[in-house]
């Protein structure tokens, strides 16, 4: 029974993904994320076998069955991706449910869209940032650690816009600050300052080996160290470390003596 549960959930998951896939390209186009879908190139309206979650890019080998133009591969690993967190999440709770596995739901779906977004656009949209500060409060809240969740949401928030501010914006946005000071209140310390301290090891090698493929490759769209990537697909990686592995960067340095 359990696994069954755990088969819902994940398919579960995997339409909501498919939902936050709508979100995702109908924000700030004026269309609302209740229309019928529809191929992007063509319009031509998407039957009901198109819109299974995963199977119907697989299926369709990744074109739009009108015009058999090729879909984004963002479908379906948003999809799969809001799957696995969903069930994560359940395995998490010991596949109970309670409200907190649901306020984390919310709270990985409003990151999956701030990060997807932030990655196509460069920018983090403020509707969904807000949101998710609200909601990251809830988990704190209700376990009664709103006090030292906050403080350290300020202070993460507070060092980023200082970077923001120091650097006017050329090394991170203001965008990145909100969500630091989200992240602080949903994970807690020293959860949230291992998660930031990931993303920037992380962010740092893949601009890292960016430069160095672009060095290599001498494509035209070239990367160089005054090149924009994205942080918020960074900052969610560190995130998904930290509350799924219970990774701490802090027990990692300490293990470590020169001494020894």
């Amino acid at each position: 029974m359990t696994w069954l549960i755990a088969a819902a959930v994940f398919i579960f998951g995997l339409i909501v993904g498919s939902f936050l896939n709508v979100v995702i390209y109908r924000y700030q186009t004026g269309y609302t994320v209740l229309g019928r879908s529809g191929c992007l190139i063509c319009g031509a309206p998407l039957k009901w076998f198109e819109l299974v979650p995963v199977l119907s890019f697989l299926i369709q080998f990744g074109r739009c069955r009108a015009c058999q133009t090729k879909i984004s591969w963002q479908y379906p690993v948003v999809e799969l991706l809001t799957g696995l967190i969903f069930l994560g999440s359940f395995w998490r709770a010991g596949f109970f449910f309670s409200p907190l596995v649901i306020v984390d739901w919310v709270i990985f779906g409003l990151l999956i869209i701030i990060t997807v977004y932030d990655w196509r656009h460069k920018i983090i949209p403020d509707h969904f940032v807000y949101a998710f500060i609200v909601i990251a409060l809830l988990p704190s809240v209700w376990l009664g650690m709103a006090g030292p969740g906050a403080l350290v949401g300020l202070a993460l928030g507070a060092f980023f816009w200082l970077l923001w501010l120091a650097s006017r914006g050329r090394w991170l946005g203001l965008g990145d600050a909100k969500l630091a000071l989200g992240l602080g209140l949903f994970l807690g310390f020293p959860a949230a300052l291992s998660a930031v301290t990931l993303a920037f090891w992380s962010g740092a090698l893949v601009g890292l080996a960016l430069l160095g493929i672009s060095v290599l490759s001498r494509t035209r769209k070239s990367y160089n160290m005054k090149s924009e990537v994205p942080f918020a697909p960074f900052l969610f990686l560190g995130a998904l470390l930290v509350y799924f592995f219970q990774i701490d960067v802090f027990t990692i340095f300490s293990s470590f003596s020169f001494w020894s």
